[in-house]
């Protein structure tokens, strides 16, 4: 039998193009009729605006195949997976964002017995009080957009790139993870690949199941309240008045978990003061952006444009952040007495409006003079937080329209937005610090000479949370924290790592470590 051939091929393909399409755009380039195919790489070429197209590689396997492979210029990725092994050991994790439960995962499927904390409620509790806080402004303390099974992330657009390259193999495990969980399998070869909100709260449902099901336990409404360190170890975890032994203790527990930091700080935990960035969050309809991107106000077979913006012509650098296409802006306070806003977006982005956080980055030694400690660093940001809240007398965000906020007036009446609580006129340029409204400005109006029509829009805040204000110190190689052994805090706890697919991987590096300290 004659052995099955495989090369990889490029084509072009419309937009509205079908699997037939497909098919038949393979068959002519390899002039072979009986094949199969796999999608290796698909991504949205928009450079021309006139010639939008996809751009697709496929693996074609055939044993009629002897065309020369295309280079690809890449080395396979060595499969990362949990070994099963006895090992006698409990580890305590807490946090059941990307971090915390592919590391809770992980480590139960490879034979450590892992107890999961989580300070909120399962996705089907969170999901009703995020809409008592939308609907009748209830906060609900540890169950909001913030806090809650699957952490903050799981009420986003779900976006699952990052810039790191140092993280292929546990890219590749997540996004695989991810497709046995129910994710739609275009993650796994589209260039800029999205799960969506609706999906990730099922998701999340999915991966506690699989967690349970491998015997892993977990404890809803537990909030992390101290650790009992002996000679450089966690000896055990303790939450609501419970101690839960442990040989690894792995926290996960958010970069909005303020108490977190400070019990840790107050434990001696090392963290200093880092960069972070502040702004507003942009909103447009979304059908603005499919004409700016696109020059038309749909395309067929494509959801709804993005946006990635930057400029460099402010003292800051400005950039946007979280871009949801076809979303909505969401109350994302972590604390009853904040005010800051998010975005989420479902699958199919196909919501009204687009919107975008546009932030600075900042460093707090440089913005106001003088050096700051870690606690220092978290008491400011919270202040400002708590002033938008008072400024709104709640959780309706303070608003402008953009060209106001470039000509520093209030003329513009409020436009109408997704943001279910309802927005308040306010002068955003004089909410934040000076240099960070000045840079704000200076860069939007640059983005906004660049793309016609942009400066319609509207802007709200606060958006606060694109990183955590501070960082833990920690060995680069193992991940432990200094000056313990078995102490790991990951995530965007940890100050290292932002959004899904980064704050998954270091929760799995944590993972790996231990199983290789074993």
């Amino acid at each position: 039998m004659k052995k099955t051939g495989q090369n990889e091929i490029d084509i072009k393909l419309p937009c509205g193009y079908s699997e037939g399409d497909l098919n038949l755009a393979i068959r002519k380039q390899i002039r072979i009729q009986d094949f199969s195919y796999k999608i290796i790489r698909k991504s949205l070429d928009s450079r021309r605006k006139d010639r939008i197209h996809w751009q697709i590689r496929v693996l074609v396997s055939s044993p009629l195949l002897n065309m020369p492979s295309v280079n690809t210029g890449s080395r396979p990725v060595t499969p990362l997976y949990p070994r099963k092994v006895q090992t006698g050991k409990r580890a305590v994790i807490a946090g059941t964002g990307p971090a915390g439960i592919f590391a809770a995962l992980f480590l139960q499927q490879s034979g450590i017995q892992v107890t999961l904390l989580e300070r909120g409620q399962p996705v089907e509790q969170r999901k009703k009080d995020i809409q008592k806080l939308e609907e009748k402004g209830i906060f609900t303390p540890d169950s909001n957009y913030s806090f809650g099974e699957g952490g903050a992330g799981t009420f986003s657009d779900g976006k699952l790139t990052s810039r790191s390259k140092h993280i292929k193999r546990e890219k590749q495990y997540i996004l695989e993870e991810f497709v046995r969980q129910g994710a739609p399998e275009e993650i796994l070869y589209l260039t800029h690949p999205h799960i969506g909100s609706d999906n990730l709260i099922r998701i999340a449902a999915n991966m506690r199941k699989t967690f349970q099901e491998a015997g892993g336990e977990i404890h809803f409404g537990c909030t992390v309240t101290d650790l009992d360190i002996r000679n450089r170890k966690v000896c055990s975890v303790t939450s609501g008045g419970n101690s839960y032994s442990c040989d690894f203790a792995l926290l996960a527990t958010g970069h909005s978990s303020f108490d977190s930091y400070r019990m840790l700080i107050r434990k001696d935990i090392d963290f200093r003061a880092k960069n972070f960035a502040l702004g507003f969050r942009m909103e447009h309809p979304q059908e603005l952006i499919n004409k700016i991107q696109w020059g038309c106000s749909a395309l067929p077979g494509v959801k709804a444009a993005e946006y990635r913006l930057t400029s460099g012509q402010a003292p800051l650098p400005v950039y946007t952040f979280c871009m949801c296409p076809g979303g909505k802006v969401v109350p994302a306070a972590a604390y009853k007495d904040q005010n800051i806003v998010n975005g989420m977006s479902f699958y199919k982005r196909d919501g009204r409006f687009a919107n975008a956080a546009l932030v600075a980055g900042i460093s707090l030694e440089k913005l106001t003079g003088r050096k700051f400690n870690a606690v220092e660093s978290l008491n400011w940001l919270k202040n400002l937080e708590n002033s938008f809240f008072e400024t709104a007398s709640g959780y309706k965000a303070p608003a402008m329209a953009i060209r106001d906020f470039l000509g520093k007036k209030q003329e513009i009446p409020l436009k109408e937005s997704s943001y279910q609580p309802g927005l308040i006129p306010r002068d955003l340029g004089k909410l934040v610090p000076e240099a960070v409204a000045e840079s704000l400005r200076t860069g939007l109006d640059d983005i906004c000479r660049r793309l016609p029509g942009f400066d319609s829009g509207q802007l709200m805040g606060l958006e606060s949370k694109t990183s955590s204000p501070i960082q833990v110190v920690r060995d680069r190689d193992s991940g432990l924290t200094e000056g313990t052994e078995n102490l790991f805090i990951c995530g965007e706890a940890s100050g290292y790592a932002g959004g899904i697919i980064s704050s998954a991987s270091d929760g799995l590096k944590a993972a790996l470590s231990i199983m290789a300290s074993l």
